[in-house]
């Protein structure tokens, strides 16, 4: 990956917004990666470039519906094809929390991507989406995405942050494949494969205690247990009153 531009507005007033994500994460990428980030008034935004990819890191400081201009004018100045651009940007049709990454198809209504498509001359360009969430009410997007997340949402697009943050790696080194199977692949401990869930189980009676038997019975059981010698036979009874006869003598 060449290029990877995170769209937002630029200033005070819009920084905490919702619409920032994409700037969220390249600031992060930037101080992680050491990265400096600085305003090139030529190409209108902060520019920086990964030291150990040359990948260029973009911020473009037009408004998001002219956010095109300065992609186009780097891709066209450094000669980087769409397929070699990344756009990180938010995205309504996903929760805070949800981040996935995909090449080409539609804007969806969003208009950095509006304008990128429009002066690329092509939709064939990576985006990662991060989810902000929708307002329900499609009359009330532009002033949803142009306020603050509330503090839990933020917790949860931060973390969406930091799992396309782990992926960066591949994503610059052009892995894209293995970057989105790690992506898009959910936590174990998070959540199970639909009708996998695990069905409780039915705890089993409690078995009832043997009554216990007098000390006596188990004796006699014992007793009665023990095989009984058998009676010596008539013959062996005589021989053996012959052998006493023997060697005993008389009583009269």
């Amino acid at each position: 990956m060449k290029l990877i531009v995170g769209l937002g507005n630029p200033g005070d007033k819009y920084e905490r917004t919702r619409h920032n994500a994409g700037f969220w994460l390249i600031e992060r990428f930037s101080a992680l990666s050491a990265t400096p980030m600085r305003k090139d008034a030529k190409f209108q935004a902060l520019v920086g470039r990964h030291g150990e990819s040359g990948t260029w890191l973009v911020m473009p400081q037009n408004f998001m519906n002219a956010s095109g201009r300065a992609v186009q004018m780097i891709a066209s100045f450094f000669k980087i094809a769409p397929a070699e651009i990344l756009v990180v940007h938010d995205e309504l049709d996903f929760a805070p929390g949800v981040v996935k990454m995909k090449q080409g198809g539609g804007i969806a209504g969003h208009n950095g991507l509006r304008d990128i498509s429009a002066r690329l001359g092509s939709h064939d360009y990576w985006r990662l989406r991060i989810g902000v969430g929708h307002p329900g009410d499609r009359n009330a997007v532009v002033e949803y995405v142009l306020n603050k997340p509330s503090p839990d949402d933020r917790a949860l697009i931060d973390g969406a942050i930091a799992r396309a943050l782990d992926v960066m790696p591949l994503i610059i080194s052009g892995d894209l494949q293995s970057a989105m199977l790690k992506l898009h692949t959910p936590d174990t401990a998070a959540a199970k494969p639909a009708g996998q869930e695990t069905k409780p189980k039915t705890p089993k009676a409690p078995r009832a205690p043997k009554p216990e038997q007098p000390a006596v019975e188990a004796v006699s059981e014992v007793v009665a247990a023990k095989p009984e010698v058998p009676e010596a036979a008539p013959a062996e009874k005589g021989a053996l009153k012959s052998l006493f006869k023997k060697f005993l003598p008389d009583q009269k």
